[in-house]
């Protein structure tokens, strides 16, 4: 948890400031006790009005100047506070986005999301309440006592008695609580986990009439959470009974003690009470301090979820300086004997992949289900970094260039369509924020969405639901081209975006597509055979490695894989007539 201090730095003048004032609410309030014991012992017994009135004034004086002090330290420790949680939200914001696919697989989607709102909102609410009740209750803890000290010093000894049982309670609490807290956050991202397969899933749900499945595998989650919760709430509710017990005990004590020195005249009223107070002050003191011991555990699970993601450095990183292309070549791709497996798998998925991808051209890798066709599209982006072998873009090493540049020259098309929620003009303007509406209209036309833009009620400002999940798939993957075809890169690559599509519209697409690329490097990943056909380079996968490279008509009398992938989606004449 002291790892993230370094995140108030921001804040150190507001923080010297809050000290000060604190120390005037802590001078303010026990200096109360003493201006009491005065017009008690003084005032009253020596009937001296004049001393009552000056005092009730100075104690006036001193209750105000308290009380603006109390607000403006609650006032800068909210804004401390929130600041400080903004601050870290976006570095862990920040660093999630540096990571690449291998760290993003480390961590589940639900558990990022519960890091970033629920455990930083923990660390924010400790926080606050630290600087406005911790900082303070130390030192009026140990002024309390000096002052009771000074004040009654035979009866001492009270206060120690409730200091040190409040010490052992609040141990006891602290060691129950710890564990519990640490699987409240385990289960937070567990429940987050299955509200999330259920949203995103609830067409296959109720297609297969699984809810009540689901229903059950969300209650059990519930559940738990539910009663690791009441067992911690009730820690809660039963430290307070019994801190006002230890504290109405301590009273009860000073009062019956305190009589008897009165008594004998060793001590005074006013003393008496002025004592009573200052040991208030120090039980609450430590009532205060307690009731942070019982929130810091689950803000220190919080910490250490939160410090594990950000000190997580990416497998994937940019050079000190990136070299740049000084040639004339754009768009060039070459994978010289490519190898790459995934974090911990013994087998690797690619291996010895070597083809050159020109501008101007289309590449297409075509194989059978699991065969690596969109793992060799994700190392060109650098999602993944090879094992063995080099990719170049222009002659360069991927791993030698900046990844900015790298990405200013791809368009990535998915396989999966994403869209963000806003309107259809802001998705294709995406990567283009700048283009004119002339442009987004062009790159809708070439994407073959146009049509169906133009049946919408709003048309480009039409809104579009957080994931795309008011339009259809051809739909998503249409934008998605058309978002990729605006910012016009050197190289295209469509991994397997044209299989939501009619075969009409799949013709007409690639028709148009010809057009607008004819200066770029395109790469296609298709699993229709329709979809590559007219291709310059045809890349054949089987179990990881190449078995084929070269047109249509070439691989149909040399390779066997592409023949059977051919002839298992088109007859002998359709492919002829091709």
């Amino acid at each position: 948890m002291l790892k993230l201090l370094r995140y108030l730095k921001p804040y150190i003048l507001p923080l010297i400031l809050m000290m000060g004032l604190i120390y005037l609410e802590v001078t303010a309030s026990l200096q109360l006790p003493s201006y009491m014991a005065t017009i008690v012992n003084k005032g009253i017994v020596e009937e001296n009005q004049q001393l009552i009135l000056d005092t009730g004034l100075k104690m006036l004086l001193v209750t105000a100047v308290g009380a603006l002090c109390t607000v403006a330290v609650g006032y800068i420790a909210s804004r401390v506070g929130t600041g400080y949680a903004k601050t870290l939200r976006k570095e862990l914001f920040s660093k999630v986005e540096s990571f690449s696919l291998t760290e993003l697989n480390k961590y589940s989607i639900a558990s990022l999301i519960t890091r970033s709102t629920n455990d930083i909102q923990q660390i924010q609410m400790v926080l606050i309440m630290i600087l406005r009740m911790v900082l303070s209750a130390p030192i009026m803890g140990v002024a309390a006592i000096i002052k009771a000290n000074a004040t009654a010093p035979s009866m001492t000894w009270i206060m120690w008695v409730a200091v040190v049982t409040l010490m052992v309670i609040i141990i006891v609490m602290f060691t129950i609580a710890v564990p519990k807290f640490q699987l409240v956050q385990k289960l937070i991202d567990k429940l987050n986990l299955v509200t999330r397969q259920n949203l995103t899933g609830l067409r296959v749900i109720r297609a297969f009439n699984t809810e009540d499945y689901e229903k059950e595998k969300f209650d059990v989650v519930n559940k738990d959470l539910t009663k690791v919760n009441l067992f911690v709430n009730k820690l809660f509710t039963i430290m307070q009974p019994v801190m006002m017990l230890i504290s109405n005990l301590t009273t009860i004590a000073i009062v019956w003690v305190g009589s008897h020195l009165i008594e004998s005249g060793s001590l005074q009223i006013g003393d008496m009470m002025a004592f009573m107070q200052y040991a208030l002050q120090v039980i609450m003191s430590f009532l205060m301090v307690s009731i942070i011991f019982i929130l810091v555990p689950r803000a220190s699970v919080s910490a250490k979820r939160i410090i594990e993601v950000l000190d997580t450095e990416p497998a994937i990183v940019d050079p000190k300086k990136g070299k740049k292309n000084k040639s004339n070549i754009r768009g060039l791709v070459e994978f010289k004997d490519v190898t790459f497996s995934y974090p911990g798998a013994d087998v690797p998925v690619v291996q010895d992949i070597s083809f050159l991808a020109r501008p101007g051209e289309t590449t297409a890798i075509i194989g059978s289900t699991g065969s690596g066709k969109s793992t060799i599209i994700n190392l060109i982006p650098r999602f993944f970094d090879v094992t063995s072998g080099q990719i170049l873009v222009d002659g360069i090493d991927i791993r030698e260039m900046k990844q900015s540049e790298l990405h200013k020259k791809i368009g990535y098309i998915p396989q999966k369509g994403t869209l963000f929620s806003g309107t259809v003009e802001s998705n294709i303007k995406y990567g283009s924020p700048k283009a004119s509406d002339d442009a987004v209209k062009k790159a809708a036309r070439t994407a073959q969405v146009s049509e169906f833009i133009n049946t919408l009620e709003d048309k480009y400002s039409y809104s579009i639901a957080q994931g795309g999940t008011n339009v259809s798939g051809g739909q998503k993957q249409r934008l998605s081209i058309a978002r990729a075809l605006i910012v016009k890169p050197e190289i295209y690559i469509f991994d397997d975006s044209f299989s939501a599509l009619d075969f009409k519209t799949d013709f007409a697409l690639r028709s148009a597509l010809k057009k607008e690329t004819k200066r770029s490097t395109v790469i296609i990943v298709a699993q229709r055979i329709g979809t590559v056909l007219n291709a310059d380079q045809i890349v054949v996968l089987e179990e990881g490695k190449i078995v084929g490279i070269g047109k249509h008509k070439e691989l149909m009398d040399s390779c066997k894989v592409y023949k059977e992938i051919a002839l298992s989606q088109l007859s002998e004449k359709e492919l002829e007539n091709e």
